[in-house]
């Protein structure tokens, strides 16, 4: 993996909401429920839902990437887990950072599915060789993607 990155300032987040907003405004569909993949498709869900005027989000907590580049072997859904009836019969938009993989994405579609009236799926980034296709993106890039409440450890108490 090249050491090149796709860094993601919060100025340019703001700005790429918006246009995948758009996109998804202009393709007609008015998504029900935005249904976030935690944790990095936490704030693209909100933000989203704030941008198509969408109140009703949910969000489903995934785990799949351990590092840079570094993954479990297949994704793993966390409790507590949506309830289904709770999406019957709606539109969902499913939120994500990025499609690297799609193995997350295709998880959470085939988890709505048969339940939702329809399940698209939005993200900020497509990975070209993802093998789940969203519905919605913002760009496609091959780097590693560094977005800016993730490219820093986590804060620690200050000694005293």
């Amino acid at each position: 993996m090249s050491d090149e990155r796709e860094i993601l300032s919060y100025e340019q987040f703001g700005v790429s909401i918006r246009e995948l907003a758009q996109s998804i405004s202009d393709s007609g569909y008015k998504p029900d429920i935005i249904l976030s993949i935690a944790r990095g498709g936490l704030l693209i869900g909100a933000a989203l839902g704030y941008a198509l005027g969408v109140k009703n989000t949910f969000t489903m907590s995934v785990e799949f990437y351990t590092g840079i580049d570094q993954r479990l072997p297949i994704p793993v859904v966390l409790p507590p887990i949506p309830n289904k009836v709770d999406l019957t019969g709606m539109r969902v938009l499913i939120a994500d950072d990025v499609a690297d993989t799609g193995a997350t994405l295709a998880l959470v579609r085939e988890f709505c599915q048969g339940h939702v009236a329809e399940a698209r799926s939005a993200v900020l980034y497509l990975k070209p060789h993802s093998v789940e296709s969203p519905n919605y993106f913002w760009r496609a890039t091959e780097k590693w993607i560094e977005f800016p409440w993730s490219n820093q450890p986590p804060v620690t108490p200050h000694p005293k």
